[in-house]
Parts: C-alpha cells; sequence; structure tokens
C-alpha cells in the first residue's frame, strides 16, 4: 500500500521542498495525536496519503486556486481536506471550522508544527461563520440538499477564478439520487480519471454553486 509521501509527489511533481517536506511530516504528526485522540479511523492511519491526504488534493485536480482566494472547510475533522490543500496552495487563504472542539484542537497543532500561516481554525459549526468566501469544501459531512443551506451567504458574489464561486463536495459511491434530490446543478468530476488507485474508483469532486 502507498503509505509514504511519494504518493503524492507521483500525483504533483511540481512541489517545492519545502511542501514536500510539510507533506512528509504529516505521517509523524497524525500518529502522534491518534494515539491520544482518534482523529482518523485506526484502520485508515496507515493508509493516510491515499484515503485522507491524496483523497483531500483531488479538489486540485479539478481547479487551480489563485492566489488570494478565501476557501472555507466546513466539518473539516482533523482536518481534511483543508490542511493538504493549504500545503499545496500556500497563497490561498484557508479557515478551517469544525463542531467538536477536540479535533479543531489537533487541526491548530498541526497547522502550527507544518508552519502554515494561511490557515486559521475554529471550534464553530458553519453557521456561526461571519465571513464570505470564494469557495467552500467539505468532505462527506451530510447531503448537498442539508449542507446547501448551512452556507446560505457565505459565498462572495464576485468570482475570480476559472470556476464560479461555489462549493466542493468529496463524496463517493452511487450519487445520482443525491443529486437529483439535490435540486441544483452539479458537475461530478470522478478521481478516478486522475488517480489510479482503486480506493479512488467510486470517489468524485462534486461542484455547485449556491444562491443567495
Amino acid at each position: 500500500m502507498n503509505s509514504s509521501v511519494d504518493i503524492i509527489t507521483k500525483y504533483f511533481p511540481d512541489l517545492s521542498e519545502q511542501q514536500v517536506e510539510q507533506f512528509t511530516m504529516l505521517a509523524s504528526l497524525y500518529r502522534d495525536w491518534n494515539s491520544q485522540i482518534n482523529v482518523i479511523s485506526r484502520k485508515d492511519i496507515d493508509e493516510l496519503y491515499v484515503k485522507h491526504v491524496l483523497h483531500s488534493l483531488g479538489i486540485a485536480k479539478v481547479i487551480q486556486f489563485k492566489d488570494k482566494t478565501k476557501v472555507l472547510d466546513v466539518g473539516t475533522g482533523g482536518g481534511f481536506p483543508g490542511i493538504p490543500l493549504a500545503i499545496l496552495f500556500p497563497s490561498v487563504e484557508f479557515v478551517l471550522v469544525d463542531s467538536i472542539g477536540k479535533k479543531i484542537k489537533v487541526v491548530k497543532e498541526v497547522v502550527d508544527r507544518l508552519g502554515l500561516e494561511n490557515v486559521k481554525a475554529y471550534h464553530k459549526r458553519a453557521e456561526e461563520v461571519n465571513d464570505q468566501f470564494d469557495f467552500i469544501v467539505t468532505r462527506a459531512v451530510t447531503s448537498i440538499k442539508k449542507f446547501i443551506p448551512w452556507v446560505k451567504g457565505k459565498l462572495h458574489p464576485e468570482s475570480f477564478n476559472e470556476l464560479k464561486n461555489g462549493v466542493f463536495f468529496l463524496k463517493g459511491g452511487d450519487l445520482e439520487e443525491e443529486i437529483i434530490e439535490s435540486n441544483k446543478k452539479v458537475e461530478t468530476y470522478p478521481l478516478s480519471d486522475y488517480f489510479k488507485e482503486a480506493f479512488f474508483e467510486t470517489k468524485m469532486v462534486l461542484y455547485t454553486r449556491v444562491k443567495k
């Protein structure tokens, strides 16, 4: 199994030395924290780079955030997808929120150890965030239909990236019914188009816009 940072450099070969070092540090940081607080399932910690880091970076295969883009990560858990994306896009501002305080504690410690100056983390729910962003990212927190009301009014009306401001979901499985139920125009990007590992066979990035 791909349990080293090599799987990241395979798909993102243009990383700086600092970025490679930061991605490399993730393994020991999350192992240490997972021994204290179960932020990642025990069976997944050995596959951190595929199931969590590379999965998070799937969004970067769909869009290359421009400098000064503002991104909100809702329900970040242990820092996914926000922390891997923040390493990849050091000139993009990330705000990570989660309703579980101990997980945000881990996020803050990891961010501090990595020296990520483009990340802020808060123990709060999405509805409590009083700011506007260019994009919102989330990983399998809830259904699209339930999620959208949480972030109403949190997207800046003016766009400057290649895609219009909106929400990116990292999800897996059969999503057809969920997309229909959402009553939204949803674009789907199969991660198997970008990553060849078996884990990504049913994984997708979904993108939709949110009207005010």
